[in-house]
C-alpha cells in the first residue's frame, strides 16, 4: 500500500515538474528566437526523470 502511494505521489511531482519545465523553456525560446519543441520536450522529460529520482530521496507528501 505504501508503495502505491509513493508511485502516485512521485508520478503527480514528476508531472508538475515536466510541465513547469515545458512552460520555462518555451517562454525561454520565445523571448531568444522561435520555440523549438524537440528541446521543449527533451527538457521536460529530463527533469520528469530528475524527478523521480529525487523523489528515491523521500517524498514530504507522504506521511510516514
Amino acid at each position: 500500500m505504501k508503495l502505491k502511494k509513493w508511485i502516485k505521489a512521485a508520478s503527480i511531482r514528476a508531472i508538475k515538474t515536466m510541465a513547469q519545465t515545458a512552460a520555462a523553456t518555451i517562454g525561454t525560446s520565445a523571448m531568444i528566437s522561435e520555440i523549438s519543441w524537440k528541446i521543449v520536450i527533451s527538457s521536460s522529460i529530463t527533469a520528469g526523470v530528475l524527478s523521480i529520482l529525487t523523489s528515491l530521496a523521500g517524498l514530504p507528501e507522504i506521511k510516514e
